[in-house]
C-alpha cells in the first residue's frame, strides 16, 4: 500500500515538473516570440461572462497623455491589467472608448506608448468586429493566457466627445494595489471619542480577512500619520499622547498585521508607502512597540467642536464648483479679482490632493480630467500644474501661464477629495422610488421620550433646492426635482409627517442644517402630500455670456403699433397699459443673451411638450413660463424697471467643435439646450428688452437671472446671475463690469456695489 503511494507520488511529480517549464514559458519574455508563437484557438465568452460585462472596470493610465487617450487597463478578479497589442484594431479601440463614455476612437497606439503597465496582462489577440458592448465579448485567448511582456501594451485616443448622459467619467484615481490594504479606519478607545463624529483620533486598523489589525509603531514617523489622516478624511495631523495609548494597549491584545511603514507623507494611501508584513511564524510582531495611534485635525466644516480658540482656515483664493457632493468640483483659482481654472495637463493625485488639503479636506481620491464636473467660463490660469504632495496651495506648485491656443475649458480640471465620514446618511432614507435614487424623504427623529422612528415631510414649501440637501446627504449625486406629492410612491407604513416648512439655500450638508418650523404646521397632513427626490449622477449648468450682453446694448423707441404680441406677453411695464394705442412709443433696453450649457447634462424644460402652451402672436410654444427675468435695480437693491422672457424657443443655436446640436424649435421640435452648446436671443427679437420709458436718468445695476424659478435642476444656481453697471443719461446708455454672480472675488464685488455715482444715483 505504502509502495503504490509512492509511485503515484512521483507520478505527480514528474507530471507537476513537465508542467511548470510550459506554464513558465508562456509567460517569460522571448527574444524570438513572434517566430516561435503558437496561436491558440480564440475563445467567446461564456453566458456568465457576458452577464458581467457591465461590470468590467476599463481605465486609461500611462504619461504623457490627455484624458482621452492613455494605455488601457481592465480590471479582472481584483487586479488591475492590461491588453496586448497582437491584432489589436480600430474596432476594439471603439468598443472601449465607447465603455468609457467616449463617442468612439480615433486611433489605438501599440508598443507601449504611454509607459508599460504592471501586473498581468489580461487579454491578447483580441478581436471586435466594433459593436460589442464591452471588450470581453469580442474574441480573444481568453482571461490571463498571453504570450506577451509589457512592452506590448496597447492604448487607444478617444474622441473628445462624451456620449450624452454618460455618467462614468474618465479619472486619474489611485492607482495602488489595494489588496494589500482593504481599508483603513481609526479606532477611537476614550469613551466620549466614540460617540461624536467624526472620529479623529484612535489606533490605527487596517482591514485584515474578517477583522481589523494592528500596525506597529517601531519607526512610525508623522509622514504616515499625514498619509493616514488624509485617507480620512483631514487635512493636518496633530500630535498624540502616546504615553496614555501605550498604557491602554498594554492591556489589549493586538493582532499586528504590519510591521513597519515608510511613507514620504506625499502618497494618497496607505498601501502606496512601502509596507513591510509582520511573518506569520514570528515569535514576536512588534518588539519593543505597540499599536500606532494617529490624532486628526479636521477642516472647519467637520468641526464640531466650538472651544478652539483659533479655527483653522481655508484658501481664499481656490474653490470647487460644479460637484453634487462635499468635497468635489472643478478646480478654480483667484488671480487679481476673477477667478479662473486649471488646464488638466499633468494633472494629477499629487496636484490635486494639495487643492484638498488647502480647502480643508484630505487627500485626493480622484483627480478628474476633462471637465469631467462642468466646464468654465472665464480665463484659464495655469496649466501644467506639478505639485509634489507638501505644498501648503497649488499657487506655490510650478505651473506654465497659458494662451488660449494651449487649453480651452474642455480640459478643466476637477477633483474628488476625502471627506470624514460623519454618519449623516444614517438619519435619512428614501422609500417607494424605481431606483435608489428617488423617492419619498423619510427622516429619523427622536420623540419626547427618546424613542427614535421615522417620519414624513411636508412638501407643501419642499423644491429644488430642499432635494439638492437630501440628494448630497444620500450621496446620491445631483437633484433632478424636489416633488411636493408622493401618492405614487406610497410603499411605506410610515404616515405621520413630523417636519414642515423645511427651508434650505441648497449648499448645506444635510437637512438638520436647514430651518424648519418649531411646531408642525402642515395643511395638508396626508402621506401622499410628503415630500420627496428625483436625484441624478449628472444635471446641467446655464451661464450667460456677459462680454456679449455688454458689446450688444442699445436703446429703441419703438413705436406702440409694433408691440402688441409684445403686450400680449407681458413683456412692458405697467404704465403701458395706460398708453394711447397705437399712438406713441415705448423706450426699450435691447440687448442679446447667449445661454451657454457648461454642465455634464442637456437643459430640458421641466414640462412635457403635451403641456407646452401654444402663443398664436408670435406663433411658437412656451416650454417654460419664466426662463430669465431681466431687472434694472437701484444701488438698494429695488427694481426701477423689470422684464422677463418666457422659454418660448429653447434650441442648440451653435455649440463647440466636435458638439452636434440636438434641439431645435421648428416644426414642434424637441426643445432644450445641448451640453457644450448655447441658446442665443438676439437683441432684435421680441421680449429682448426692458422697458425703461419711466426710468430717470442715473447709474443703475442690470441683472439678469437664467432660470430664476429653479424649476430645472443645475449643479450650479449661484453663476446663474449676471450683473453689470449701467449707466443711463436720458439718451444713451452704457454698461460696465458685466460679470457672472460668482466671477469676482468678494472684494472686486465690493467695488461693484459701489459703483461712482450708484448710491446718490447721480451721472458722474
Amino acid at each position: 500500500m505504502q509502495k503504490s503511494r509512492r509511485r503515484q507520488q512521483l507520478a505527480c511529480s514528474l507530471l507537476f515538473g513537465l508542467w511548470l517549464p510550459c506554464c513558465l514559458a508562456q509567460t517569460t519574455p522571448s527574444s524570438t516570440r513572434a517566430a516561435t508563437r503558437t496561436p491558440s484557438p480564440l475563445s467567446t465568452p461564456s453566458p456568465s461572462a457576458q452577464s458581467q460585462s457591465a461590470r468590467l472596470k476599463v481605465r486609461l493610465s500611462g504619461y504623457p497623455r490627455k484624458h482621452n487617450e492613455g494605455r488601457v487597463e481592465l480590471f479582472h478578479q481584483g487586479e488591475w491589467g492590461t491588453i496586448c497589442d497582437d491584432d489589436f484594431s480600430i474596432h476594439n479601440a471603439n468598443v472601449l472608448c465607447r465603455h468609457l463614455g467616449f463617442v468612439s476612437a480615433t486611433g489605438w497606439t501599440h508598443s507601449a506608448k504611454y509607459g508599460k503597465g504592471q501586473g498581468k496582462i489580461w487579454l491578447d489577440n483580441v478581436q471586435c468586429n466594433g459593436g460589442e458592448k464591452s471588450i470581453e465579448l469580442c474574441k480573444s485567448r481568453g482571461w490571463g493566457n498571453s504570450d506577451c511582456t509589457h512592452d506590448e501594451d496597447a492604448g487607444v485616443v478617444c474622441q473628445d466627445e462624451r456620449i450624452p448622459g454618460f455618467v462614468d467619467s474618465n479619472v486619474i484615481d489611485t492607482q495602488v494595489d489595494e489588496n494589500k490594504i482593504d481599508g483603513v479606519r481609526l479606532r477611537p478607545v476614550v469613551a466620549m471619542s466614540r460617540k461624536k463624529l467624526p472620529i479623529t483620533e484612535g489606533v490605527v486598523e487596517v482591514k485584515h480577512r474578517d477583522g481589523w489589525a494592528q500596525i506597529c509603531d517601531l519607526g512610525w514617523t508623522i509622514k504616515n500619520t499625514h498619509v493616514v489622516c488624509g485617507m480620512l478624511g483631514f487635512p493636518h495631523e496633530r500630535k498624540v499622547n502616546k504615553n496614555f495609548y501605550k498604557l491602554y494597549l498594554e492591556r489589549q491584545k493586538n493582532h499586528f498585521l504590519i510591521h513597519s511603514v515608510a511613507c514620504l507623507g506625499t502618497e494618497v494611501h496607505l498601501a502606496a508607502c512601502p509596507l513591510e508584513f509582520s511573518r506569520p511564524n514570528a515569535t514576536s510582531a512588534c518588539r519593543g512597540g505597540t499599536a500606532a495611534a494617529v490624532s486628526c485635525m479636521p477642516g472647519p466644516l467637520f468641526m464640531q467642536s466650538n472651544g478652539l480658540k483659533k479655527k483653522p482656515k481655508t484658501s481664499s483664493n481656490v474653490r470647487l464648483k460644479g460637484g453634487a457632493r462635499v468635497g468635489e468640483g472643478r478646480v478654480e483659482v483667484l488671480k487679481g479679482s476673477e477667478w479662473g481654472t486649471v488646464c488638466d495637463d499633468r494633472w494629477n493625485l499629487q496636484s490635486a490632493s494639495v487643492v484638498c488639503r488647502e480647502l480643508g479636506f484630505g487627500s485626493a481620491r480622484e483627480a478628474l480630467t476633462g471637465g469631467r464636473m462642468g466646464q468654465g467660463m472665464g480665463p484659464i490660469y495655469m496649466n501644467e500644474v506639478k505639485c509634489l504632495g507638501q505644498e501648503k496651495s497649488i499657487w506655490n506648485c510650478p505651473f506654465k501661464n497659458i494662451t488660449s491656443e494651449d487649453c480651452q475649458h474642455v480640459e478643466d480640471a476637477a477633483v474628488r477629495c476625502n471627506v470624514p465620514h460623519m454618519g449623516l446618511e444614517d438619519s435619512i432614507r428614501l422609500t417607494g422610488g424605481r431606483t435608489r435614487s428617488e423617492g419619498r424623504v423619510e427622516v429619523l427623529r427622536s420623540d419626547a421620550n427618546g424613542t427614535q422612528g421615522w417620519g414624513l415631510i411636508c412638501g407643501e414649501t419642499w423644491s429644488t433646492k430642499e432635494a439638492m440637501v437630501v440628494c448630497r446627504q444620500l450621496g446620491l449625486g445631483y437633484a433632478n426635482q424636489g416633488v411636493q406629492e408622493t401618492w405614487y410612491w406610497d410603499s411605506s407604513n410610515v404616515t405621520e409627517m413630523v417636519l414642515s416648512g423645511v427651508k434650505c439655500t441648497g449648499s448645506e450638508m444635510s437637512l438638520s442644517q436647514c430651518q424648519h418650523h418649531r411646531a408642525l404646521s402642515c395643511q395638508k397632513a396626508a402621506a401622499k402630500f410628503a415630500a420627496g427626490v428625483i436625484c441624478s449622477d449628472t444635471t446641467s449648468d446655464l451661464v450667460l455670456n456677459a462680454p456679449l450682453v455688454q458689446q450688444t446694448v442699445y436703446i429703441e423707441d419703438r413705436p406702440l403699433h409694433m408691440l402688441y404680441c409684445a403686450a400680449e406677453e407681458d413683456c412692458l411695464s405697467k404704465s403701458a397699459a395706460k398708453a394711447n394705442w397705437p399712438y406713441g412709443h415705448r423706450r426699450l433696453l435691447r440687448f442679446s443673451s447667449q445661454i451657454h450649457n457648461i454642465g455634464r447634462a442637456d437643459f430640458k424644460p421641466k414640462a412635457g411638450r403635451h403641456s407646452w402652451v401654444w402663443h398664436a402672436c408670435h406663433g411658437h410654444y412656451h416650454s417654460m413660463d419664466i426662463f430669465t427675468h431681466y431687472d434694472l435695480m437701484s444701488a438698494n437693491g429695488s427694481r426701477v424697471a423689470e422684464g422677463h422672457k418666457a422659454s418660448f424657443c429653447l434650441e442648440d443655436s451653435d455649440c463647440q467643435e466636435g458638439v452636434s446640436k440636438r434641439y431645435e424649435c421648428a416644426n414642434f421640435g424637441d426643445q432644450g439646450i445641448t451640453v457644450g452648446c448655447w441658446d442665443l436671443y438676439r437683441h432684435d427679437i421680441d421680449c429682448q428688452w426692458i422697458d425703461i420709458t419711466d426710468v430717470r436718468p442715473g447709474n443703475y445695476i442690470l441683472q439678469i437671472v437664467i432660470n430664476p424659478n429653479q424649476e430645472v435642476s443645475e449643479s450650479d444656481f449661484t453663476n446663474n446671475a449676471m450683473k453689470c453697471n449701467c449707466k443711463y443719461d436720458g439718451h444713451r446708455v452704457w454698461l460696465h463690469n458685466c460679470h457672472i454672480g460668482d466671477a469676482f472675488s468678494e472684494e472686486a464685488e465690493r467695488r461693484f456695489e459701489k459703483y461712482p455715482g450708484q448710491l446718490n444715483n447721480l451721472i458722474p
